[in-house]
């Protein structure tokens, strides 16, 4: 089954009820995608009191997932606490403070000190954090979504191994690789942008040399280091400028197909790759913690038009897209987990006054679409622009 014509123009609303009729009937809700905004978004709704929620994650419930340094702004961790996830259960440090230090030669010439409007947590930590809040059944692991449909005016997803669900919203929060977009904006395609992240965990730094604070070292054009404090040890990322061959040379597979190398894809090129950048442009402390560490990962940098829309009419019901799924950024903007989440919430207070109030479901929507596609929008605009600034990867023209 396929997705009908559309019914509205992009960003155009319904017509609103005169009459709201209060209590709609309870929506059953699909969201795909068990990462962050996916779970953040189940929680917000069972908090609002939507109980006909599940999530579909395509991972295996053993498959190992992990990922690296996040910065979460005040709105996202307000959210996070009104969901009652405790900042001490995913916060590693209450240090604000980010230092920029200039390298020239492997030596600091220069650090700027700023206030960062938030805190730093790691993906592993949060998303602990927030599945572990989520009640049982309610987060379904293994169920890959191969396509979505209509059945009897509403919307179904039909998964890998022939199954079927049907729902009256279906929430695409699967990530940068998501199978949402491809069915739903099937002319937004990522492509890559030319340089990769590295990201290695380390042992923590003798106890009198304690890391509190953020670091980020620029050693100059096609480099950029970040290092932060996490429970019992670093998180550093390494960015280096990488062309697609060396990349498929280094990680087995091409950037658009291999999107994270998890530690088996990293082979013994790809770290003599880094450790040789690191030795030679890094200060020799920094260039030892990357050396040091054995486990690494790797994630190439992905670019993606501007979305132009986050709402499809699917029959009688929905289809959104959020967080990564709607608009993946770069890293280096910080706002990848906090539009997300920022989306879910504003995505939940529209569904609540619809299912609350009566409000126009479609008008509600479209509404909460024309509030947050311009910060994503944003968002996408900026990445290239300080790849641009550092160095790294392709330039915008």
């Amino acid at each position: 089954m396929t997705l009908p014509p559309l019914i509205h123009p992009a960003g155009a609303p319904t017509a609103v009820t005169t009459s709201p009729t209060p209590r709609a009937p309870q929506p059953r809700i699909a969201v795909v995608g068990g990462s962050l905004t996916g779970c953040a978004t189940a929680l917000l709704l069972l908090r609002a009191g939507f109980d006909q929620v599940s999530v579909y994650e395509a991972a295996p419930d053993a498959a190992p997932r992990g990922g690296g340094l996040i910065g979460l702004e005040h709105p996202a961790l307000d959210i996070l606490d009104r969901l009652g996830v405790n900042q001490s259960e995913f916060v590693a440090s209450d240090s604000e403070t980010v230092c920029q230090v200039t390298v020239r030669a492997r030596q600091p010439i220069h650090t700027l000190r700023q206030v960062y409007p938030g805190r730093n947590t790691t993906w592993t930590l949060l998303h602990a954090a927030l599945a572990a809040r989520l009640p049982a059944g309610v987060l379904r692991t293994g169920r890959r979504v191969a396509a979505l449909g209509v059945h009897h005016q509403r919307p179904v997803l039909t998964f890998g191994d022939g199954s079927r669900e049907v729902a009256d919203l279906v929430v695409f929060a699967d990530g940068r690789a998501s199978t949402g977009r491809r069915m739903l904006d099937p002319s937004r395609r990522l492509r890559y942008a030319g340089y990769v992240a590295h990201r290695g965990h380390a042992h923590a730094p003798a106890p009198d040399q304690p890391l509190r604070d953020f670091l980020r070292l620029e050693p100059g054009p096609g480099c950029q280091y970040s290092v932060a404090p996490i429970p019992g040890g670093l998180d550093w990322t390494l960015y280096l400028t990488c062309g697609p061959t060396d990349y498929a040379h280094h990680f087995g597979a091409p950037p658009e197909r291999r999107m994270f190398a998890l530690p088996h894809h990293v082979g013994p090129a790809a770290r003599a790759h880094v450790d040789e950048h690191a030795a030679r442009l890094l200060p020799a402390a920094h260039a030892a913690t990357v050396h040091a560490t054995t486990v690494r990962m790797a994630v190439p940098v992905m670019d993606i038009d501007p979305p132009t829309r986050m709402v499809w009419p699917a029959g009688r019901g929905w289809a959104v897209l959020l967080g990564d799924a709607l608009a993946p950024v770069r890293p280096h903007t910080a706002r990848g987990a906090n539009n997300g989440i920022e989306q879910a919430a504003g995505l939940v207070a529209a569904l609540t006054q619809h299912h609350r109030w009566g409000a126009d479901l479609g008008a509600a929507l479209h509404g909460w679409q024309r509030r947050h596609l311009p910060a994503a929008v944003a968002a996408v605009h900026r990445g290239p622009v300080i790849g641009a600034r550092l160095g790294l990867g392709h330039h915008p023209s």
